[in-house]
C-alpha cells in the first residue's frame, strides 16, 4: 500500500490522495511529441491506486505495448488551493519529489488519433512512480531545478524547470482553477525531451535537484 515518505523513510501524515498531470509543459519534449503550443495547459488526472514507491527495482505491466519513462519534478500539496493566487503558494506545497510518469505509448497513440481520453495510458496501476519527498525549504530555487535520467549509462532525458512553458507557480494556479487541490494530491510538472521505451533489465539512474535513484526495470507477472 503506497503512503508519502519522507527521506527518512517516516510516513507523511496525508493521504495518498490524486496525481494533476501536465502534459507539454517542455517545448522540445511537446515537438517531439508532434505537438504544438497551446493557450490552456493539457492536464490530466490519476487515481492513488497509481502511486508507487520507488524502489530498487520498477514494475512495468506486460503485454501492453511499449512502456515509455517520464522524468518528472513532482510537488506535494499540503494544504487546499482552488482558484489559487500565486500568493497563497508559498504555504501550500509540502515538498518535491523525484516522479516517473509511466506511459502506455502504443496505447496513447491510438486514443489520440481516435480522439480519445488518455486515462487508459496513464492511469493505470503504479504508473505514477514516485520517490521520498523532501521538504520544500530544503530546495534553493523552483524554477532552477535540473533534471537527468540514463539508462543503461547512456543519458536521454537531461533538462531544467527553467524551460518550462507555464512556470511551477502558473502550473499551481492554472492546476487549482480546474480541480480543487487537497492535502496529500501531487502536481506532476511535465517531462522535458528525450522520453523512450523500458526495457526488461535496464538500469536507471535518475536525478532531479538533489534527488537521486538508481533502479532496475522488471515486469510484472
Amino acid at each position: 500500500m503506497y503512503q508519502h515518505l519522507d527521506q527518512q523513510g517516516q510516513l507523511i501524515d496525508f493521504p495518498a490522495a490524486k496525481a494533476v498531470c501536465v502534459g507539454q509543459n517542455y517545448l522540445e519534449h511537446m515537438q517531439e511529441m508532434g505537438g504544438a503550443p497551446v493557450k490552456q495547459a493539457v492536464f490530466f488526472i490519476k487515481p492513488n491506486s497509481a502511486f508507487v514507491n520507488l524502489a530498487e527495482q520498477l514494475v512495468i505491466p506486460a503485454n501492453k505495448g511499449e512502456v515509455h519513462y517520464e522524468l518528472e519534478l513532482a510537488l506535494l500539496i499540503k494544504k487546499p488551493l482552488k482558484d489559487a493566487t500565486i500568493g497563497q503558494l508559498d504555504d501550500a506545497v509540502w515538498g518535491y519529489a523525484l516522479a516517473l510518469d509511466l506511459t502506455l505509448r502504443d496505447i496513447q497513440l491510438q486514443l489520440k488519433q481516435r480522439g480519445h481520453p488518455w486515462e487508459r495510458a496513464k492511469a493505470f496501476d503504479n504508473s505514477c512512480v514516485l520517490s521520498a519527498f523532501k521538504p520544500l525549504n530544503t530546495l534553493a530555487e523552483l524554477n532552477q531545478v535540473e533534471l537527468a535520467l540514463s539508462q543503461n549509462g547512456s543519458l536521454k532525458q537531461q533538462g531544467n524547470t527553467s524551460q518550462m512553458i507555464r512556470n511551477l507557480q502558473q502550473l499551481l494556479c492554472e492546476a487549482s482553477s480546474c480541480f480543487s487541490l487537497m492535502p496529500g494530491d501531487v502536481l506532476l510538472t511535465g517531462t522535458p525531451a528525450g522520453v523512450g521505451p523500458l526495457q526488461v533489465g535496464d538500469q536507471l539512474a535518475m536525478r532531479v535537484a538533489d534527488i537521486s535513484v538508481n533502479t532496475e526495470v522488471v515486469v510484472s507477472e
